[in-house]
């Protein structure tokens, strides 16, 4: 018996069945640097029309994390993909240097006690130190940039470009210094941004607080409720969970529409809104036969009706204030300006003094009236709690006291309560004008807003909806490491320093030379002469928002703007960045120049375990990018990050990716087969135009071009998880599912050169070169390894375009026709499983199909001529016309074709030859079978 298997074309290809993705992908790595890739890209790429994707810097401080790497990874597939697509599109990373998290591990590190100018050299070589750390992570998930030179904050020149950035926003009129209530942290001992403040729960006391109304305003009162006099004492009726900032209280809020009731109780006649009332009587213990309205009046009427402190001999008073909610507590709200915005807003309509108490360190002044029941100065404010408690019940206005847990304000380092307090800094003011008749701030940002594009489309209402009501931003900290406020001020009246404009600009050449020290050591003679001695020299340093958030001037148009333009076209990070990054450049680049930095804004969503809780160390179900990438590969990280919807969490989990791994098996044995039967062709003298091509082959290129046009609009759009989708659907369905099964037996059986054969490997060529190129930007490794195999430049994928695919004069005929074919493709193949479950064949090859069918039916099917079997895989099919649709399938008694495995009659039928068939005979010996072109 002959051995008719080494008859067959099956060829075989370098590329391994296994990836062995993690010991190969740090190779590529080395290979990727020593050949200067990136840099070839930028020398390919010259002229093309650029793409600016400006990277929101990570803090240097720590590993990376798997926010981090999917934060990374999406920019590498879109800058890839943008570079395939025929766009110069350079990647510049970044990292943010300066802030308290860095001097604080300083601090851990050596100790409190250090010189400020030791503290920031320790602070600049740490963060060097994990700059470094990051990058090498980063760079073996494949990520492609210009590593050899990053942008950092802490670099000299972007140090100085962000102090002219604030010097331009000073000349613009949006910066000033001001006393007002800002987010205090304690352990910091620093104003903190908004985006520093996260919230949690806290267990605090609840009280509900009885001001009594002044008895010069007893009549007042009576005639707003509708009433000739009071019959005994009144009460205004707050409720506060911060009982440290009563000693700190100008007035009492009420709403102006608001319905608030005068109630008799045995406690006096109360005043309390409507809505409450009851739950309020019912918490302070009284029944309701105790309890009568004697009167009703709106809010407004109310205004300015004169109170007595509880505990300080001053009075108060009720103003109006539509930050009053009805969501909880009495309907009227303890106002002190210097420990709250929407009581520092109020208290600027009626005037009230900022008094705050507390200081730095979250203790009581010196000169702070004592209670009665105890001193005050010196205890911190959470100490302060109980006294103020005592000092309330001793003077009868506690009307209740418990404790409950809410939702408060927390340091998002050191995860503990902060404050609001009062305290000279500096802002940018959302409501300010650059003249008379600009618009201000706030309005040129949410303007900005709406010319802005959203990935996803949801993040508009958000970040619209924080610009209606954000604050003015405090841009200054009592740090060490950070870029100063170079100012100089008064010492008597705090004026900025007439000529304060040229000299930002002496002291950001001087930073420009030998960093933000060249301002701590300076000696104020050197700018100022003579008028040293009448200033003081600014020690403040900016919030690290403001770092990053004018790197769109510090970067795009300063240290990088040779490869990156503004604005930049999009901007991409997690969706907590709506309060942070992308806000304060949004700030910054209207502040400057009028408008957002960016001209498109994608959203990523946070990463979270199996059960959808957000990772965290805490949490202890954390999974490092580094295991990952040394157990599975980076690719398996880069398919599982593609293949997830980023718009909204990303869960992951041991079992998600091991499907995440099955799923690359898939693909890469369909690149092995893809590989494999192309090995021999050589498209210099094999390659076929399509008009010499089987018809199911043309059909296979349609699809190729289909497949590419959705990718290709998918990336465009940033939907990868939709590029995936019609990758693994191609890969499964059209091809391992339909073409190349279909393909096998021409591949394999026919003559190595024949038409029928090189027409099929002239679509595998452009379709392993549509795939390949893809998949390129999310299997970054898998498609270079493909593409050494495969390519005939020897030279990288990246420094290719989408494949460019002949056209098919009649392709939407062809996809119609063969969507049809592949409807009644999938009956007969029901039919012919049926009959192998049922015992009476053992392989579709062994069977014969007949199929009944008139009309477009037929005439679709008689098309294909002697195809038709092939198509259905069987070894013999018959067309019969007639009116009744009808399928049979039966088990063929030939004897198998030891060759092609056909059941046929003429198997044996040449003696010469006797275990194959007719069709191997000839494509053996003779001049190949006859397969149709057309």
């Amino acid at each position: 018996m002959a051995d008719y298997k080494k008859t067959l074309n099956l060829t075989d290809t370098s590329f391994p069945m296994r990836g062995d993705l993690a010991k190969r992908e740090p190779l590529w790595v080395t290979a990727w640097q020593g050949e200067k890739l990136y840099e070839q890209i930028r020398e390919t790429c010259q002229g093309r029309p650029r793409f600016v994707l400006h990277d929101g810097p990570p803090y240097a401080n720590g590993d990376i994390h798997l926010g981090h790497a999917v934060n990374k990874i999406l920019k590498d597939i879109i800058i890839r993909s943008k570079t395939l697509a025929g766009f110069d599109a350079p990647y510049v990373p970044g990292w943010d240097c300066h802030g308290l998290p860095i001097e604080h591990q300083i601090e851990k590190l050596h100790g409190k006690h250090i010189a400020d100018d030791k503290v920031r050299a320790l602070c600049r070589a740490f963060a060097g130190e994990q700059v470094e750390r990051q990058k090498k992570d980063f760079i073996r998930l494949g990520i492609l940039g210009e590593w050899g030179n990053p942008y950092l904050t802490m670099d000299f020149r972007t140090e100085a470009d962000e102090i002219r950035s604030l010097g331009k926003i000073l000349e613009k009129g949006y910066l000033y210094q001001g006393l007002k209530p800002v987010n205090w942290c304690l352990d910091c001992g620093s104003a903190l941004a908004e985006a520093e403040v996260e919230h949690e729960d806290k267990n605090s006391p609840a009280i509900d607080v009885a001001f009594e109304v002044h008895p010069n305003h007893a009549d007042k009162l009576a005639r707003a409720f509708g009433l000739t006099h009071l019959r005994g004492p009144a009460f205004a009726v707050i409720w506060t969970t911060t009982p440290w900032t009563l000693p700190a209280n100008e007035a009492v809020s009420i709403h102006p529409e608001f319905d608030y009731e005068l109630i008799d109780t045995p406690k006096g006649a109360l005043i309390l809104v409507r809505e409450l009332a009851a739950a309020c009587l019912a918490r302070y213990g009284f029944d309701a036969a105790q309890c009568t309205v004697v009167g009703t009046a709106k809010g407004a009427a109310l205004d300015l009706v004169l109170l007595k402190h509880p505990f300080q001999p001053r009075d108060v008073s009720l103003i109006c204030g539509r930050h009053v909610t009805l969501e909880a507590g009495t309907g009227l709200v303890h106002t002190a300006p210097a420990h709250g915005t929407d009581d520092y807003q109020i208290g600027r309509v009626y005037g009230l003094p900022v008094n705050n108490p507390v200081g730095d360190d979250g203790r009581f002044l010196a000169n702070t009236p004592p209670l009665s029941v105890s001193e005050l100065a010196g205890k911190t404010v959470w100490e302060a709690n109980p006294l103020v408690l005592q000092e309330l019940e001793a003077c009868g206005r506690l009307l209740k006291s418990e404790r409950i847990t809410h939702s408060y304000p927390h340091c998002w380092r050191h995860k503990t309560p902060i404050i609001f307090r009062a305290t000279t800094q500096w802002f940018i003011g959302m409501d300010h004008k650059d003249h008379e008749d600009a618009a201000t701030l706030r309005r040129i940002a949410e303007r900005a807003v709406d010319e802005t594009q959203f990935f996803p489309a949801w993040g508009r209402a958000r970040l619209e909806a924080m610009m209606k009501t954000r604050p003015d931003w405090c841009v200054s900290r009592q740090r060490n490491w950070g870029v100063p406020i170079p100012f100089f001020l008064h010492k008597e009246t705090d004026a900025l320093h007439p000529r304060t404009m040229q000299l930002i600009e002496e002291v950001a050449q001087r930073v420009e030379q030998s960093g933000i020290e060249a301002w701590f050591s300076l000696d104020a003679r050197e700018l100022l002469g003579d008028e040293a001695g009448d200033y003081r020299q600014m020690t403040d340093t900016l919030d690290v928002w403001f770092d990053s958030g004018v790197t769109h001037s510090s970067v795009l148009r300063g240290s990088h703007n040779e490869q990156l333009t503004y604005p930049a076209d999009l901007y991409l990070e997690g969706s907590d960045q709506h309060r942070g990054w992308f806000q304060s450049s949004l700030l910054t680049g209207c502040a400057i120049d009028g408008r957002a930095p960016y001209k498109a804004l994608l959203t990523h969503g946070f990463v979270v375990d199996g059960k959808g809780v957000k990772m965290s160390k805490s949490a202890f179900n954390g999974v490092a990018p580094q295991k990952i990438s040394n157990t599975l590969g980076a690719d398996i990280l880069r398919l599982w990050t593609a293949a997830t919807d980023y718009s909204g969490e990303l869960s992951i989990s041991d079992e998600i990716l091991k499907r995440v791994v099955e799923s690359y098996r898939r693909i890469r044995n369909t690149l092995r087969f893809l590989l494999a039967n192309t090995s021999d062709f050589d498209t210099a003298k094999d390659l076929l135009p399509p008009a010499q091509w089987l018809e199911i082959d043309r059909y296979a290129l349609a699809m190729t071009r289909q497949l590419q046009a959705q990718c290709a609009a998918d990336y465009g759009k940033y939907e990868f998880h939709r590029v995936m989708q019609s990758l693994q659907t191609f890969c499964s369905e059209d091809l391992g599912g339909f073409y190349l099964d279909i393909l096998k037996d021409r591949l394999y059986t026919t003559a190595a050169d024949s038409t029928a054969r090189r027409s099929a490997q002239s679509a595998l060529w452009h379709i392993t070169q549509t795939f390949v190129k893809l998949m390129a930007p999310i299997l970054a490794f898998t498609a270079e390894e493909v593409w050494q195999v495969f390519g005939a430049t020897g030279q990288s994928i990246m420094l290719e375009t989408w494949q460019s695919l002949p056209q098919l004069a009649d392709e939407a005929a062809l996809l119609d026709k063969w969507a049809k074919i592949r409807i009644y493709r999938a009956e007969v193949t029901r039919a012919l499983e049926e009959l192998r479950v049922a015992g009476s064949i053992g392989s579709s090859l062994q069977a014969e199909v007949t199929i009944h069918a008139d009309g477009g039916k037929y005439a679709l099917l008689d098309s294909l001529g002697d195809d038709l079997r092939f198509v259905l895989i069987c070894s013999q099919t018959r067309l019969v016309r007639g009116a009744e649709d009808k399928l049979e399938c039966a088990a063929l008694p030939h004897a198998k074709c030891e060759r092609c495995w056909h059941v046929r009659d003429d198997v044996g039928a040449d003696p010469e030859h006797p275990e194959i068939c007719g069709r191997c005979v000839t494509n053996l010996y003779g001049e190949g079978e006859p397969r149709a072109c057309a």
